[in-house]
C-alpha cells in the first residue's frame, strides 16, 4: 500500500533547471484518504508516473493549474512528467520546483539527524570564483582549513586537470560548476585551488549537519549599545529542537529581551521545528494564533488547521527582534518571520535582503516498494492577520526592513559582520535603508551573490541552499 509521510515547508531546487532554495513543513503525519492506488507491485516507470499523477490529482494545492493533457509516455523520467503536470502553476511562480519525487530513505536520514554526504561547505558564485559562505563542523572542508571567506578559483579531478572556475562558468554556466564538484557520494574526490591554501584534495564523506553551530550558532552579543541573544539556525530538522531550547533557556535566565535571529541561508524544513521556535519566542502569546494551514477545497474539512502558541518552559518575551534573511531564506524560515509579524509589528525588522518567497508547503506521500516519496505542494500557510501570498518575498509584508550585505570577510556571529551590525542598529533604534521589496536588482553585488544550486539536488541540498 501507499503510505503517508510528513508535511514539509521548505524551498526546493529541483529536477531540470530548478532554482535552489527549498524546504518542508511539519513533522505531522498526513494520512491520505483515499490514498493513491498502487497499480502494480513492480516499480516500472509507467507505474511510478501513474503514482505521481494520482498524488497530484488528489492533493495539489492548485487543481486548476495542472496540465491534465500531459502525456506520461512523452517524458523520460518521473520528475520530467511531474514538471509537465505542474507547468501552469510554475508559470505563475506558485510552484518553483517545489513538487518533486525523492528517496524515502535519504529524506528520513536527513530530517532525523542532518545526515548527508559532501565536502561540508556552503558555496556561492561571486564574479569569477566560488566563495565559501559557511563550513560545517565534522566535515572535510573545515578540517582542511576551508571556512567562511575562502575563495575557490579552480577545480579538477586531479592536480593535473585543474580548470579555472571562470572558464567553467563561461562554457557551462553555474550547473557546470556543480557538475565539476561531482556527485554527493562518499569517496568522490576533487582537487580545489583555494586562495591562500593552494591546491587541496578533498574527499566527500558522510557527516551529520549540526543545525545550530557550536562555534557561533547561539550566543549573546554585547555591542553598539545593545545586548542581544543571537541564534543562527541553519536548517529546520529534528536535532535543532534541543539546541534551540537550550539557547532560549540561557537567554531567558539572563534576562535577554532583544534578539537577532539569523536565517540568511536557511531554506526551511520541518514545520514542527518552526512551531517550536515560535513558542520559544511567544511567552506572552500563549493561546493566540501562531499560523494557519489551508489546503485545496476538497480536503479542507479534513486538513485545514490552526496552530496556537503553546507554553514552553524556556520561552522568552521579545521586546524587539531582528530577522536576518536573504534570497536563500525560504519556507519554514519565512513562516517564522511572517507568524511573528502580527505580534511584534514595527518592533521587528527584516535585515539583509528580500527572502525567497515560498508561502506554500508539501505533504509527502510514500510508495515504499519503490523508495519513492512524492513531495507535492498541498497547503499554504498564513499568519494571524491572514498574510499568505508572499510569493515575491517578505520584504513587502514587513513594515521595517534594513538592507545589508552578507559580509563573508567577517565570521557569522561577529557583531562587525554587515548584516549583524545592521541588526544591532535596528535594535538600538538607529535608522537604516529599506530593502527593495520587488527583488534584489537594486542591491550591491555582495547582496546579490547567488548560492550555488545543483541540477539534481539531494534532500540536504534542497533544505540547505548552496551545500556541497
Amino acid at each position: 500500500m501507499v503510505a503517508a509521510a510528513t508535511a514539509l515547508l521548505a524551498a526546493c531546487g529541483g529536477g531540470s533547471g530548478g532554482s535552489s532554495s527549498g524546504g518542508t513543513v511539519g513533522s505531522n503525519v498526513v494520512t491520505p484518504t483515499p490514498s493513491p492506488s498502487q497499480t502494480t507491485s513492480a516499480c516500472s516507470l509507467s507505474a511510478r508516473k501513474q503514482f505521481a499523477r494520482e498524488v497530484i490529482d488528489q492533493w495539489y494545492l492548485f487543481p486548476d493549474l495542472v496540465n491534465t493533457g500531459a502525456n506520461p509516455a512523452s517524458y523520460a523520467t518521473v520528475q520530467d512528467y511531474i514538471n509537465a503536470l505542474v507547468a501552469p502553476a510554475r508559470a505563475q511562480s506558485k510552484d518553483r520546483y517545489f513538487t518533486y519525487i525523492t528517496s524515502i530513505a535519504e529524506e528520513n536520514a536527513y530530517y532525523a539527524s542532518g545526515s548527508t554526504a559532501g565536502f561540508g561547505m556552503r558555496l556561492a558564485l561571486d564574479s569569477s570564483s566560488l566563495v565559501v559562505l559557511e563550513a560545517f563542523e565534522g566535515a572535510p572542508a573545515l578540517a582542511a582549513g576551508i571556512d567562511r571567506g575562502s575563495r575557490i578559483v579552480a577545480i579538477g579531478t586531479s592536480a593535473g586537470t585543474m580548470r579555472d572556475v571562470a572558464d567553467i562558468l563561461a562554457s557551462d554556466g553555474s550547473y557546470g560548476i556543480s557538475e565539476a564538484l561531482g556527485p554527493s557520494d562518499p569517496g568522490v574526490t576533487r582537487y580545489l585551488e583555494v586562495e591562500g591554501l593552494g591546491i587541496v584534495a578533498l574527499s566527500k564523506t558522510d557527516f551529520a549537519l549540526d543545525p545550530v553551530s557550536d562555534r557561533y550558532g547561539a550566543k549573546i552579543i554585547d555591542a553598539g549599545g545593545v545586548r542581544a541573544g543571537y541564534i543562527n539556525l541553519r536548517t529546520f530538522i529534528d536535532t535543532a529542537e534541543p539546541d534551540l531550547r537550550a539557547a532560549f533557556d540561557s537567554f531567558r535566565a539572563q534576562g535577554i529581551d532583544k534578539f537577532i535571529i539569523d536565517l540568511r541561508y536557511n531554506g526551511g524544513g520541518l514545520v514542527a521545528i518552526a512551531d517550536v521556535m515560535g513558542d520559544l519566542m511567544g511567552r506572552d502569546n500563549v493561546g493566540q494564533v501562531w499560523s494557519r494551514m489551508t489546503v485545496r477545497p476538497s480536503k479542507a474539512a479534513e486538513f485545514n488547521s490552526t496552530r496556537l502558541f503553546e507554553a514552553q518552559p524556556e520561552a522568552v518575551a521579545p521586546v524587539k527582534v531582528a530577522f536576518i534573511g536573504r534570497g536563500g531564506t525560504a519556507s519554514a524560515s519565512e513562516l517564522v518571520i511572517n507568524s511573528m509579524l502580527p505580534y511584534l509589528g514595527t518592533n521587528m525588522a527584516l535585515v539583509g535582503a528580500n527572502t525567497y518567497g515560498k508561502p506554500v508547503g508539501q505533504f509527502g506521500i510514500d510508495n515504499p516498494a519503490c523508495d519513492d516519496r512524492m513531495r507535492v505542494v498541498a497547503f499554504r500557510t498564513e499568519n494571524a492577520d491572514g498574510n499568505a501570498d508572499y510569493f515575491t518575498g517578505l520584504a513587502a509584508s514587513v513594515p521595517v526592513t534594513c538592507q545589508a550585505n552578507d559580509d563573508y570577510t567577517d565570521p557569522l556571529g561577529d557583531p562587525a559582520e554587515a548584516s549583524i551590525s545592521a541588526a544591532i542598529d535596528f535594535l538600538a533604534g538607529r535608522s537604516c535603508q529599506a530593502i527593495a521589496s520587488g527583488g534584489q536588482s537594486t542591491q550591491s553585488v555582495a547582496a546579490r551573490r547567488a548560492l550555488l544550486a545543483s541540477p539534481r539536488p539531494s534532500t540536504a541540498q534542497r533544505e540547505v541552499p548552496g551545500l556541497f
